[in-house]
């Protein structure tokens, strides 16, 4: 059996678990949240708790089962604590500055070198920030670039002189 997926979720206080068929929506002080279980799993929720079964051993329902799990307890951390991902930008010239918000996350900017990405969806906010990092990798050379926040870059030695 998943170790995972067997261990039962706490419900904190003022957050709301609701299964209807195959949609676990999750209500929160941050905001609200859903997610489709796949076919062969089953959640319930039971006191103050939700527990996620699978009813045989086939490969794919033990693969999905601690998943589905973990899913849901990303959306519960999600809407009660939420998500930031730091991210720098090192080099001269590269700096960056704040431009308005967006419905998804929000860009928090600490100077004009280092800027934040929180949410409450813990994949939406990953995929943005690596969609931030993407317009400009940290370089093996000078270590120019955007790079996550305590992200070490790999320098290489540049062309050796005559």
């Amino acid at each position: 059996m998943s170790r995972i997926g067997r261990l039962p979720i706490e419900i904190p206080a003022g957050v709301t678990v609701a299964v209807n068929g195959r949609e676990v929506s999750v209500k929160g002080p941050k905001g609200e949240l859903s997610l489709t279980v796949a076919q062969p799993l089953e959640v319930s929720v039971e006191e103050n708790q939700v527990l996620v079964t699978r009813p045989d051993d086939e490969r794919e329902s033990r693969s999905l089962h601690g998943l589905t799990r973990t899913l849901i307890n990303n959306n519960i951390i999600g809407v009660t604590q939420g998500y930031t991902k730091g991210l720098e930008v090192v080099g001269t010239g590269y700096r960056v500055a704040q431009k308005g918000s967006s419905v998804e996350f929000a860009l928090t900017v600490e100077g004009n070198n280092k800027l934040t990405v929180s949410g409450i969806d813990k994949q939406a906010v990953g995929e943005a920030a690596a969609n931030i990092r993407k317009i400009r990798k940290p370089e093996p050379y000078k270590g120019k670039g955007v790079r996550y926040a305590g992200e070490v870059v790999r320098r290489k030695a540049g062309k050796a002189g005559k």
